[in-house]
């Protein structure tokens, strides 16, 4: 059985590199959680937890890590959400506590990034936040408002933008399948179109899951979703993965939603990914249906 030295409210998630990581619950939720693809916190209502709980946390976390720990996640949904002069607690206790580290990350949304000035946002990278996580989930204007993203491809873009200008380097998801099968190719280009103008570190594509049944997610999808084979998904990242114009951008495609693991360097590895992705296409039946599984 696993120990934990602190407690948490679960459901808790973090992202595949931050498996090894000390996590730190900084709020609770999300703070928007009202997008149709997701279902990760729709059973939390969302609140900032209170700041000597989650001092008290990282004291725990330091001393069960004992100088082992390497890196700090800050959770829920979008840690990022709380103001810089809160983060700013947080992240000096984590100095004090766990010393050198090689970055703190948490999930944010482009609208926290936008909501902080430019010198807060590198004053908290200068306490360590390295590493920003962004399910932009696509660079599709009319798929973003159908999916009731709350963000645009402009504030998107000058989110992350900013984020980047204050060195704070991005780790930006894209949701393969998202529109289903009649807002596909224009998906696939217009994520790719954003993602060429941020080159951001890392990138990395899931596929959306409907846990509840694609009635469910239809209900709230504000448009007519038909839903891809598995062909018809891996041929909309083909197109995604073609059009990139990108320079050493860290490419997963890792996530358990996904029906290909793929990994690589963009643009280096591009033409070795189309390959891969033309083989399986090739190796699959062209009526075989995703199976629905996860809480995205």
């Amino acid at each position: 059985m696993y120990f934990s030295p602190v407690h948490y409210e679960e459901p808790l998630f973090r992202p595949p590199a931050e498996a090894y990581s000390a996590i730190v619950q900084a709020t609770i939720g999300c703070s928007w959680n009202q997008c149709a693809f997701c279902e990760m916190y729709t059973s939390k209502k969302f609140r900032a937890r209170p700041m000597d709980e989650v001092l008290a946390d990282i004291s725990k976390l330091a001393l069960h890590y004992g100088g082992s720990a390497k890196k700090v996640f800050l959770a829920d949904g979008n840690a990022f959400v709380l103001s810089a002069s809160k983060l700013t607690q947080i992240l000096e206790h984590v100095q004090k506590e766990f010393g050198r580290l090689q970055r703190v990350s948490c999930y944010a949304s482009p609208r926290d990034i936008l909501a902080k000035t430019d010198q807060e946002l590198v004053q908290l990278r200068e306490l360590g936040l390295k590493l920003l996580y962004v399910g932009i989930e696509s660079g599709d204007e009319e798929l973003l408002q159908l999916i009731n993203k709350g963000e645009t491809y402009q504030t998107t873009l000058d989110g992350i933008s900013r984020a980047h200008n204050a060195g704070i380097d991005t780790s930006i998801m894209i949701l393969n399948g998202l529109g289903g099968r009649l807002y596909a190719r224009q998906h696939a280009i217009h994520s790719a179109r954003i993602i060429n103008a941020l080159n951001p570190k890392f990138l990395s594509t899931l596929t959306l899951s409907m846990p509840y049944g694609e009635e469910h997610f239809q209900e709230k999808f504000k448009g007519d979703y038909q839903q891809q084979s598995v062909v018809e998904i891996m041929q909309e990242l083909r197109v995604f993965i073609e059009h990139l114009e990108v320079e050493n951008v860290i490419y997963r495609s890792n996530h358990v939603s996904n029906n290909l693991i793929l990994s690589g360097t963009l643009s280096r590895d591009k033409e070795d990914l189309l390959q891969q992705i033309d083989v399986a296409i090739a190796a699959t039946p062209a009526d075989l249906m995703p199976v629905q599984s996860g809480a995205l």
